[in-house]
């Protein structure tokens, strides 16, 4: 059962906590960890255990439970991908906060009241904010259970449309992962009942497409991975499986090509011959800085 971890995030480290979000990293001040266990609440966090940031919330310095219906302006979930370390490496413009660890950003709510995470949760957020943003553990994830209940399921991406299939997400991560995929799923539908894949080109229902990641959700960073231009519908009649395992790949020209892994095998040579020399959909000079790391990661 993974833990959770609570860190209230003050109005004026607005900047430091976006750039904290786009770089996956999150830093205290050694000063902030000095004092009644707090380095040690850290260090115990573990690969797979949630971090949850809450930004912008009334006055801290009200009694135990004073936080129970208030209102935060914005609460970002994250998963621990990298555990404890110490770095002086330039992050943030103000101090080197060199007591780190490495998030991946899972759900990102503005303006959420108290009830969605209820007392516990907002009880260690408040108490974080009186300990200069230390973070507070709670020994379960059930806040972050039933935030996600709060949130509700997201009914735009099917059951199977995780699209990273290389990630190592427990089953509550997943449920974030789902609901982005489900907003990049309806942006990239736009409401549609049929839509081409991107690499075949043929015309399917939308139940047939995914909405699949070009470079790896694993390896983008939170900016790319909401880009649309990172996203393209790929059919699950074949393609989506052979781009995600490198069987083909697109060329700096737009066109599908097959990489010398799809020879392993007959029939699935022949499945590749026939995607040769498409010219993919929507491809562009956007697009193409994916397409390329694809090339470099995964097709070679």
């Amino acid at each position: 059962m993974p833990k959770s971890a609570y860190v209230y995030v003050p109005t004026p480290s607005r900047g430091n906590f976006e750039i904290g979000l786009d770089r996956g990293l999150w830093g205290w001040r050694s000063s902030a960890l000095d004092r009644a266990g707090a380095r040690q609440e850290v260090r115990s966090l573990e690969e797979g255990d949630f971090l949850v940031l809450g930004h912008s919330g009334p006055n801290s310095r009200v009694a135990p439970g004073g936080w129970s219906d208030a209102t935060l302006q914005r609460v970002v979930v994250t998963r621990v991908i990298q555990t404890y370390f110490t770095g002086t490496d330039p992050v943030w413009p103000d101090d080197d906060y060199p007591e780190r660890i490495g998030i991946d950003v899972l759900e990102e709510e503005q303006e959420v009241r108290g009830a969605a995470l209820g007392a516990d949760a907002m009880e260690a957020l408040r108490m974080s904010a009186n300990k200069q943003g230390a973070a507070v553990l709670r020994p379960d994830a059930a806040s972050v259970a039933r935030f996600a209940d709060a949130l509700g399921p997201d009914s735009g991406v099917p059951d199977d449309g995780i699209v990273d299939h290389k990630g190592d997400h427990s089953a509550l991560a997943q449920v974030f992962v789902r609901r982005e995929q489900g907003k990049l799923r309806r942006k990239l539908l736009g409401g549609a009942r049929e839509i081409p894949c991107a690499l075949c080109g043929r015309v399917l229902p939308v139940r047939f497409i995914r909405a699949a990641h070009i470079k790896r959700r694993s390896a983008a960073s939170r900016k790319e991975r909401l880009m649309m231009a990172n996203i393209m519908p790929a059919c699950l009649l074949g393609c989506d499986e052979l781009f995600e395992q490198g069987m083909v790949f697109v060329t700096d020209g737009g066109t599908v090509a097959a990489s010398s892994r799809a020879k392993d095998a007959r029939d699935l040579a022949a499945a590749v011959k026939l995607l040769e020399g498409h010219r993919v959909a929507d491809y562009g000079p956007d697009r193409e800085s994916f397409y390329a790391w694809h090339r470099s990661n995964i097709a070679e």
